[in-house]
């Protein structure tokens, strides 16, 4: 089949490139704006109880919404606010209502904090309607360009935090990320191909070939999104650039390297990218194939942003392998020896004595290669016990230095840590009113809760039958101290003290995360077992074989620990944070898991192709090794590479994902893939095929039959 597809190609390429171009014109001209969310609450099924709570909020109080964002003042000096402080205040807070900033629909001065040290001056914006609705960004923006003429040169200083304003620096700090998460992908890859092929022309290739398609893939997910009305996370675009063009530049690197394999038997340009594409389109579809299920997976999650995550990254990768089938075949058709220009080092076989070395030491002593390998995952693994996941995205998406973060620090001196994102408990009566004594009892109840700060007095709906009850949390709204408030003491004591004949939900951001953690726990034991069988399905069919998937995905899954083990290594024991990101396992094991497939693919597929050569297997590992070590290589320095520029974009949710993904892939290939991986097989030898006869050459099993057959009958012909 590849080796048909592999000749239509090459024989036709002006049409093949024709093709691609009609698909990608046709998909960006229908295609709609691709539109991401922040908020937290869009990810969630409405059976959660943050989201119940949301929905009698909404309809108790549809004009009323918590403070958007907090103007914070504070002396310059550090000292305590005089009367005269709080006087400059007011008059700041006068000046900006008169100056009407566009949606921003009130400004309450809030009297100094017990201390003195701050106060604060709540802001109410216009609600967003939509997940690209620019309202509150912009309002935000206009009111610190006022707020900043009107205490400069004071004794005063103010900035905005609170919800709306880590928004904006978060979207600032994506914006900024993504600049530079592109160009230092893009360089990476010039560099890196440059150093390897020594040509300009097959450096610009993926970057030409990728790029050009990168637009129809943000078409067709747009598409799919707005068919299935997914809801897909800020951080999709981050990732999706990076996926597509490592990814794209791997299995560009599987067909080049192929390619120049077989020009170096012999073999006429043309004719050397079909056998390329028909050695190689096995091993590369295989493994897109399971790269896709992994993240296809993803639908059976029950957060939203995981749900559109997964169909994302799968059709980058869709597209970037039949552009590596087809399109990248059709334009070196075309260029033929000149894509290796000026470089002639692809005329000459290399003696590549450090893989011929290694693979030769692993063909003899495999033993110890796979125990040596195998324990430096196990000891990093063990270190995956102490992962402790974090839901502080609001601060750990944006810098330090961003306004939100220096101001929301500020807040704290005079403010119990809750105050920016404060819980809301809500109270309904099933039947008629509440009364004032059920209130009072009621909001005494929940000040006695270990953990809360303050309860405000309870705002009434228009019919009094239901009450928010506003409560500050004693920590930081998405710390572990005070998800474990809002998870035990206060549900409990909300549920617990609720009168007869009423129903008390728990809400807000933090009471969000509860139900965050306790959606990614069950998305645990269902979407990474359902993808590891499917890739396992995906390893039998390929290798013909009910053993080698086993010990395939038994090193991919110690690959997993193993990374997840040098995070918590590197960010909890040797940085001293409190976590790791949330979302990170689920992160991890797409790429880790999906990625690292590949390799194993691409390294046991080379194996069988020696063993059916004729050699034994430690034969097999040590050419296999010599000849697929430098492909691996260069794919996985490259693929890590590319996620490790997500460190550079000044954040701490992508650096996490960017370190985490980066070391995952290095394992993958430098660890599984290169020594683990061809150790196990030449150790099981023939019996990692079984039951098929995956490892010996086509039509030897029929011939062995037939001799068989010969000899049993022929003493009766005799």
């Amino acid at each position: 089949m590849f080796a048909r597809l592999g000749q239509l190609v090459v024989h036709h390429p002006w049409k093949v490139i024709g093709l691609w171009l009609l698909i990608i014109v046709g998909v960006v001209a229908t295609a709609p704006q691709l539109k991401s969310t922040t908020d937290q609450s869009d990810f969630l099924p409405s059976h959660y109880e943050s989201i119940q709570a949301l929905d009698m909020q909404q309809k108790a109080f549809p004009q009323s919404a918590a403070p958007a964002a907090l103007i914070v003042f504070a002396r310059s000096d550090g000292a305590q606010l005089s009367d005269s402080d709080t006087a400059a205040v007011a008059s700041v807070g006068a000046k900006l209502s008169a100056a009407n900033i566009k949606d921003v629909t009130g400004l309450q001065p809030i009297p100094p904090s017990e201390n003195r040290l701050i106060q604060v001056i709540a802001v109410q914006l216009t609600k967003v309607t939509s997940a690209g609705d620019t309202t509150q960004n912009d309002a935000v923006k206009a009111l610190r360009d006022a707020l900043k003429t009107e205490v400069q040169g004071g004794e005063l200083k103010a900035g905005i935090t609170g919800q709306a304003a880590q928004m904006l620096d978060q979207m600032e700090s994506s914006e900024k990320g993504m600049a530079i998460i592109g160009v230092a992908t893009i360089v990476l890859i010039l560099v890196l191909l440059l150093i390897i092929f020594r040509s300009p022309v097959i450096a610009l290739l993926p970057i030409v070939t990728i790029g050009a398609v990168s637009s129809l893939v943000g078409g067709l997910i747009a598409m799919t999104a707005e068919a299935f009305d997914l809801k897909v996370d800020s951080s999709v675009n981050a990732i999706l650039l990076v996926v597509l063009f490592g990814v794209g530049t791997d299995y560009i690197l599987f067909l080049m390297f192929r390619y120049r394999e077989r020009l170096r038997a012999g073999e006429d340009p043309k004719t050397a990218m079909v056998s390329a594409v028909a050695r190689v389109g096995e091993a590369i579809t295989s493994a897109a194939a399971a790269v896709i299920i992994a993240f296809m997976a993803l639908t059976l999650s029950t957060l939203g942003m995981f749900r559109a995550l997964g169909p994302a990254l799968a059709i980058a990768v869709a597209v970037a392998l039949l552009a590596g089938l087809t399109l990248v075949p059709a334009v070196v058709s075309l260029l033929g020896t000149k894509v290796f220009w000026p470089s002639k080092a692809w005329q000459a076989e290399p003696k590549g004595a450090r893989f011929a070395a290694l693979g030769a030491a692993l063909g003899r002593r495999p033993a110890a290669f796979a125990v040596v390998s195998g324990g430096l995952l196990v000891a990093l693994g063990i270190l995956a016990v102490g992962f402790n996941p974090t839901f502080d995205l609001s601060s750990g998406s944006t810098s330090d230095a961003s306004e939100s973060v220096v101001y929301n620090k500020e807040l704290l001196k005079g403010m119990p840590a809750g105050a920016t994102q404060p819980s809301d408990v809500l109270l309904r009566a099933d039947n008629g009113a509440l009364t004032s004594d059920q209130l009072a009892t009621y909001r005494t109840a929940l000040i006695a809760v270990p953990g809360v700060g303050q309860v405000a007095e309870p705002q009434l709906s228009a019919d009094k039958a239901t009450a928010n009850f506003q409560v500050t949390l004693t920590s930081a709204p998405e710390s572990d101290a005070a998800i474990e408030t809002v998870r035990n003491p206060l549900r409990d004591a909300a549920h617990a003290a609720a009168p007869a004949g009423t129903t008390a939900a728990v809400g807000g951001m933090t009471a969000i995360f509860v139900d965050f953690q306790d959606a990614m726990n069950h998305d645990y034991a269902i979407v990474f077992p359902v993808a590891a069988i499917l890739i396992m399905i995906v390893l039998a069919l390929l290798l013909r074989s009910l053993v080698a998937p086993w010990y395939l995905m038994a090193s991919v899954f110690l690959g997993f620990a193993a990374t997840l083990g040098a995070a918590v290594l590197v960010f909890q024991h040797l940085q001293g944070e409190t976590g790791l990101i949330f979302t990170l396992p689920v992160i991890m094991y797409l790429f880790v898991v999906a990625l690292g497939t590949d390799y194993n693919i691409l390294m046991v597929a080379r194996l069988r192709e020696e063993a059916r050569e004729g050699r034994d297997p430690r034969q097999a590992a040590a050419l296999g090794l010599q000849h697929t070590g430098p492909t691996v290589a260069a794919a996985g320095l490259i693929l890590a590479g590319t996620f490790a520029s997500m460190m550079l974009a000044g954040n701490n949710v992508l650096s996490q994902m960017g370190f985490a993904i980066s070391v995952g892939i290095g394992i993958a290939a430098f660890v599984m893939a290169m020594f683990f991986t061809p150790a196990l097989t030449a150790l099981l030898g023939h019996r990692a095929w079984w039951p098929g006869h995956g490892d010996e050459k086509p039509g030897a099993f029929a011939e062995r039959r037939a001799h068989a057959t010969s000899e049993v009958t022929a003493p009766t012909a005799r």
